[in-house]
């Protein structure tokens, strides 16, 4: 079954990560998927890294679904409006999901200093880039959503409350994300429109892989360095979570909640793709938050 068949999907920041994660396991559902992002094959981001938004739209294509990388930068408001405005032409201004994950703050993050040494040039860009970008892109879709009466906007954030997470630009921007599917939430409630943030746990994306010198293959080593990997989830997890979410037609009974991966999976029936099913929430109060 794919319950997601003929559905339109638009993940931003799908480049990579939870982002690419996210985007394949929409196409594992059925959906077609607009893969939005900034480095393509013919133009790397300053991220600089290798993965594109044609490589991920070809990843959505493999699992089943239809993939269509366009080339946006969401703190840009022309290239969001040009964005919607494709949408509008090839898909008859039909919109069912939204998925707001640019982020791209990992190398603005200080988190040794605090915030008045910090960067505020690095500290507000991370603003731009992982709120701003997110308000942008909502304003121009909740429009074609509103007009149809249905669809779901997702706020990935990092961290289900408003508690503070180690820095204060990153814990401005996580937080923001889940007050804007709250606020969201409350504007769109009549329109049948359902607004929610979802966070990942541990996230085993490329970057993190990278940084620890490992593979997915061999990802369990990295507990070497930091234990508290043993319980990570691929980006499969959180895709499968948002894909899982986005399928069930009591959806919006969680309009306006802060959800994470390990949250939905008791609720839904699905996996990551190694066959586990980590529990960061229950691995986190009985081995990290032990004050």
């Amino acid at each position: 079954m794919k319950p997601l068949e003929n559905q339109i999907a638009v993940v931003t920041g799908a480049t990579r990560g939870a982002g690419r994660g996210i985007a394949m396991m929409l196409g594992e559902a059925g959906a077609t998927v607009y893969v939005t992002g900034r480095s393509t094959r013919t133009n790397t981001s300053e991220m600089g890294r290798s993965e594109t938004i044609e490589e991920t739209a070809e990843l959505v294509n493999a699992q089943g679904g239809i993939g269509i990388p366009v080339r946006v930068d969401h703190t840009i408001e022309s290239d969001v409006k040009d964005l919607f405005q494709q949408i509008e032409q090839e898909q008859n201004g039909k919109l069912d999901i939204l998925v707001n994950d640019v982020w791209g703050g990992d190398p603005l993050t200080d988190w040794t200093s605090p915030f008045w040494e910090h960067s505020l040039e690095n500290g507000m860009k991370i603003q731009r880039q992982a709120v701003h970008s997110h308000m942008i892109t909502s304003y121009y879709a909740a429009p074609l959503m509103v007009r149809n009466k249905k669809g779901i906007i997702i706020e990935v954030t990092d961290g289900v409350d408003y508690s503070y997470r180690g820095n204060l630009y990153y814990s401005l921007a996580k937080i923001s994300a889940i007050h804007l599917a709250e606020a969201m939430a409350k504007d769109l409630d009549d329109h049948n429109v359902t607004c929610v943030a979802i966070s990942p746990g541990f996230l085993r994306s490329e970057a993190m892989l990278d940084h620890f010198g490992v593979t997915e293959e061999n990802w369990q080593a990295a507990a070497e360095q930091d234990p508290h990997f043993i319980a990570s989830e691929t980006p499969f997890y959180i895709g499968r979570a948002i894909a899982s979410l986005a399928s069930d037609p009591n959806a919006h009974v969680k309009t306006g909640k802060a959800l994470s991966s390990w949250e939905l999976s008791r609720e839904y029936p699905f996996n990551d793709i190694d066959g586990r099913r980590p529990d960061w929430g229950k691995y986190f109060e009985e081995n990290v938050n032990l004050d």
